[in-house]
């Protein structure tokens, strides 16, 4: 699995649009958080997030409201909204062989068993993204991820 500036950036963007919509469990109904407090707060270049909002405002994850007092807001709770539903929102599929998703790489002879170790590693992948929230991710401290020594 390779994660793209893209898919960095969709992620960072999201949990910042759920964190501002804490107040009422993430359902959408909260603070409206504007795509240039976005960028700046994470360090996206502007046009680039703008891109990255209109994907995953078409994926269905986000909704905005226009003018002045407008801005992103989530459509559902954050603990509804997996990683992998942003990945694959902003980037197709989540594991890919030579660009192709990782059940159309297809190999015979010697090679035909990569299949399904790339079958595998795309399950390993899923079962990890599907399973985390971005409310589950909101409520980790940084502390428990810290690196540990053997």
């Amino acid at each position: 699995m390779y994660v793209s500036a893209r898919s960095d950036y969709a992620l960072r963007a999201m949990l910042a649009v759920a964190a501002a919509s804490r107040g009422d469990g993430g359902s959408g109904g909260g603070e409206l958080v504007k795509a240039a407090s976005l960028a700046e707060v994470q360090d996206i270049p502007l046009s680039f997030l703008q891109g990255i909002l209109l994907d995953l405002r078409r994926a269905g994850l986000l909704h905005s409201h226009r003018g002045a007092d407008g801005g992103y807001a989530l459509t559902r709770p954050a603990d509804e909204i997996t990683v992998g539903d942003v990945l694959r929102a902003v980037g197709g599929s989540l594991t890919t062989v030579r660009g192709l998703p990782a059940e159309r790489a297809g190999y015979h002879g010697v090679a035909a068993g990569l299949t399904d170790v790339w079958l595998a590693v795309h399950g390993a992948i899923a079962t990890v993204v599907d399973s985390t929230t971005l409310a589950d991710l909101l409520t980790r401290n940084s502390t428990d991820h810290a690196p540990t020594t053997s």
